[in-house]
């Protein structure tokens, strides 16, 4: 990343004033306001926000309220709400059954305590009935010199692959292959998919995974926007179990695993077992609206531009009991970034320097099913598309320690990555790479909708590096709290650095929003065809 338009001393001074409005509150006062919004989204009465459900529309109701006192003006298709319409799918586990079948003889396997089928991307098979293949990485980047499926035959196979890459390929690379993965493999004729995780990549224990299974699932309502057209598997197997995938081949699942951990290669070969499985599911249909809202540009040959602030809304509502608590809250996933984009949309409005371009604030739905509330904003915006210059994204930014550096997410892709560092040199939060690479974070927020539809974007994280403290307090949280009823309010948390967040990224979108040219992709980024 070229770093030629780092902040000059006056230019520090700039940004800085940029961000405090003329009352000039302290961070504990403006972390105090953001809270407040946080304990608005996050309480028990919302239910855990999930999409469709009474709980999320009271949380919306409360955004739309937000916006219209901070005169943000409407932007949806029906005010600020832009409806998006969904098949709710629900795995039905006492229904289903699943075997392994081999040499030796049928395993039986428990569902979902052993393997968890997907509900999303559309209807499942009911009847599956296939031979296996492993396909190493399950990366698909020739343009890499990186082909995981070169000579497999995959026609009417299920594929089963493993976490982690080579180390010589970037995160953002193989985090794409992966996303792209699926309907990838559906265009060659597989069948199914199913995703293994070494035990030392684990990030949400199997115990918590078992008990999301329960939770609907979400496709759209319209093929159209579907990756797959037909019916396809996909399936989480329990990384305690996965060297039965193995049996009969000589091949040793804790050295295969071992290889992946390091990054080493990792061969491709057929299994000798084939999958059985009878995957029984029940549908309704349901809407969904994402909320948007303008701060229109001062600029008259500008505000046609747009900069988008994303935040997903939604949670896992109410599901598993786990401890006897059932509502999984969302707090900091994904309330947190909900009041973000409140309060920067306050400092805009509050702020002496006033934005050139527009700045649209796109609150969705349905993020936790798949990104899919982003997508199909991004996809059919309520806006020109061609006039999205950048998305800036907000979610799950974890104010549990304090804010000493930043980790803009795609910050090494295109030129937002410079405004970022202008940004963190005048504030003295240095830039932090993604100290997890293979964690796939590039993917799994709204920004990357933006991406795939070759808007730049950057998705802001706190920074720290593995191996500290700051990463051992992270990876408890996740194994803890994420992604389970506990991510509530009685949880510890920083306001204050959220409040530091929150004007960094307020500078940035001030930065963005008032260049003379629109951010470009860098030369070298693989994402840059999405543009073209």
């Amino acid at each position: 990343m070229r770093l030629s338009r780092l902040a000059t001393p006056s230019l520090a001074l700039a940004l800085l004033a940029l961000a405090v409005p003329a009352h000039a509150e302290t961070d504990a006062e403006k972390g105090a306001r953001w809270w407040g919004h946080v304990q608005a989204i996050a309480n028990d009465g919302m239910e855990g926000r999930g999409t469709g459900t009474p709980g999320y529309d009271r949380a919306a109701d409360y955004v739309i309220g937000q916006m219209r006192a901070l005169g943000l003006k409407p932007m949806g298709v029906d005010g600020y709400k832009q409806p998006v319409a969904f098949v709710e799918q629900v795995i039905l586990p006492d229904q289903s059954r699943a075997a392994l079948v081999g040499p030796q003889g049928e395993v039986a396997l428990a569902t979902p305590g052993d393997i968890i089928f997907s509900g999303s991307g559309g209807p499942v098979p009911e009847l599956v009935d296939a031979p296996m293949v492993f396909a190493g990485y399950g990366l698909h980047l020739p343009e890499a010199g990186h082909d995981d499926f070169a000579g497999l035959d995959l026609k009417g196979k299920i594929v089963v692959v493993l976490s982690g890459g080579p180390a010589t390929i970037s995160g953002a690379s193989k985090s794409h292959a992966r996303s792209e993965r699926a309907q990838w493999l559906a265009e060659q004729g597989a069948i199914g998919l199913i995703a293994l995780v070494t035990p030392k990549q684990v990030e949400i224990p199997w115990g918590r995974r078992v008990a999301l299974a329960s939770a609907p699932a979400l496709y759209y309502a319209d093929t159209a926007l579907r990756d797959t057209r037909t019916a396809f598997l996909g399936a989480q197997f329990d990384p305690a179990k996965s060297a039965l995938l193995f049996a009969g081949t000589g091949q040793d699942f804790e050295a295969i695993a071992a290889a992946a951990d390091a990054s080493a290669p990792v061969a491709s070969f057929p299994l000798a077992v084939r999958l059985k499985a009878q995957v029984a599911a029940k549908r309704r249909d349901l809407s969904s609206p994402n909320l948007v809202g303008v701060l229109p540009g001062s600029d008259p040959k500008l505000r046609g531009d747009y900069v988008v602030l994303s935040a997903h809304l939604d949670g896992y509502g109410v599901g598993t009991p786990i401890r006897g608590d059932a509502i999984y809250n969302g707090a900091f996933d994904n309330a947190s970034g909900v009041a973000s984009l409140l309060e920067i949309a306050r400092a805009l409005q509050e702020g002496k320097e006033k934005p050139r371009r527009s700045i649209l604030f796109a609150f969705v739905t349905a993020e936790e099913k798949g990104l899919l509330g982003s997508r199909y904003f991004a996809r059919r915006p309520t806006v020109p598309q061609k006039s999205i210059v950048a998305d800036l994204n907000f979610d799950m930014a974890l104010p549990i320690f304090p804010l000493t550096s930043v980790t803009p997410i795609g910050y090494d892709q295109s030129s937002l990555g410079q405004d970022a560092a202008a940004v963190s040199a005048a504030m003295g939060l240095p830039i932090t790479p993604d100290p997890f690479p293979d964690r796939n974070v590039f993917i799994r927020s709204d920004q990357y909708a933006f991406i795939r539809e070759g808007i730049p974007a950057l998705f802001f994280k706190y920074g720290f590096k593995a191996g500290t403290a700051e990463a051992d307090t992270e990876k408890a949280w996740r194994a803890n709290l994420y992604h389970s009823p506990f991510d509530d309010l009685n949880q510890p948390v920083l306001p204050e650095q959220s409040a530091k967040l929150n004007d960094y990224v307020t500078a940035v979108t001030l930065r963005v929003a008032n260049a003379p040219a629109r951010p470009t992709w860098n030369a070298d980024s693989f994402f840059r065809r999405f543009a073209e």
